[in-house]
């Protein structure tokens, strides 16, 4: 019931900021420079024909009738249909969908599976010649921008070595193998950089739990130094690990718009890409606010995670209210 109430309040404060996020969202893409009806009627449009068109698209109304327009429809769904090819938004962002989830899913757990052992590993080994070289390497790996690490994967291992296929996505039902191999580079050009930041904040955080109380107590006892990193001390500094465990899903999701771009892999990224250039606001606006859901929806989720992990935190909230 404790963890009821918690989740409950949590959901409410997500109300206000979803709010906020969509009138922002809506606002700065009406001051991106260029005009929809440009695009739809061409440049050898007369006044005449562009005046028609913002009017069939509702860009002469005033700016909060737009946005309780778009606000109601995205409330059932309604995504609207693309300025550009006439099909509704919601189909395209749904065939794009797949490919970007699966696309963030894998290198988030990739990142997770690295960044875990080697920030442990790292913590375990402080102040020796393993502790600085994982510190130096993920230094250099948190500085490369994630397409010029996209760019050396290809030449590597698809052109040189020619071992994995230098972009586009396979579907899984089609061809599994193929798939699994068309989705390790970007995937890893994601993880890479994403881990080297998690290995970090694993590793001072693992530096922190390591000198508390519980630790020598339960090396006292004589447990195995495996149960007491992974029992111990990994079990307490699970909370920021949660924290920036969830922002990197997001930071993925988000992130997938260039390595998209690079790969050339179908997802929202790449859609929202040429959307921008098209100025297909219906299509852009969807999109963005799909992004920052999913951001709030693995925030609260987080705030969730940590309830579980620490009764602690609940508590605390419960207090405060």
């Amino acid at each position: 019931m404790q963890m009821l109430r918690y989740f409950m309040w949590r959901l409410l404060n997500v109300v206000p900021t979803a709010f906020i996020v969509s009138i922002v969202v809506f606002l700065l893409l009406r001051l991106l420079p260029g005009d929809p009806a440009e695009v739809i009627g061409g440049p050898d449009a007369s006044l005449e024909t562009l005046a028609a068109i913002r009017h069939d698209l509702g860009l002469d109304l005033p700016l909060p009738v737009q946005y309780g327009i778009w606000m109601s429809r995205m409330v059932v769904g309604d995504f609207g249909t693309s300025i550009v090819n006439g099909f509704p938004v919601s189909n395209l962002i749904l065939s794009r969908l797949t490919a970007t989830m699966e696309l963030a899913v894998a290198a988030t757990l990739a990142s997770l599976i690295i960044g875990i052992p080697v920030g442990v590993t790292a913590a375990l080994r402080h102040r020796r010649v393993t502790d600085w070289f994982v510190t130096a390497i993920t230094g250099v790996a948190m500085a490369i921008p994630s397409f010029w690490l996209g760019i050396l994967g290809i030449l590597l291992f698809s052109i040189i070595l020619k071992w994995l296929p230098p972009g586009g996505r396979v579907d899984f039902v089609q061809n599994w193998g193929l798939a699994l191999k068309s989705l390790i580079l970007p995937a890893m050009t994601l993880s890479l950089i994403a881990a080297a930041g998690l290995s970090r904040i694993v590793r001072s955080t693992m530096l922190e739990v390591l000198h508390e109380d519980y630790i020598r107590t339960a090396e006292a006892k004589g447990l195995d130094g495996i149960t007491v990193v992974i029992r111990h001390a990994l079990r307490n500094a699970l909370v920021p690990i949660v924290t920036v465990s969830g922002l990197t899903f997001g930071n993925l999701l988000t992130g997938t718009v260039i390595t998209e771009t690079v790969f050339n892999w179908p997802g929202i990224g790449k859609l929202l890409v040429d959307s921008i250039n098209n100025r297909d606001y219906q299509v852009v606006q969807a999109i963005v606010l799909i992004i920052v859901t999913i951001y709030i929806v693995v925030n609260l989720v987080t705030d969730v995670a940590y309830g579980l992990i620490d009764p602690r935190i609940r508590l605390g909230e419960k207090d405060a209210a």
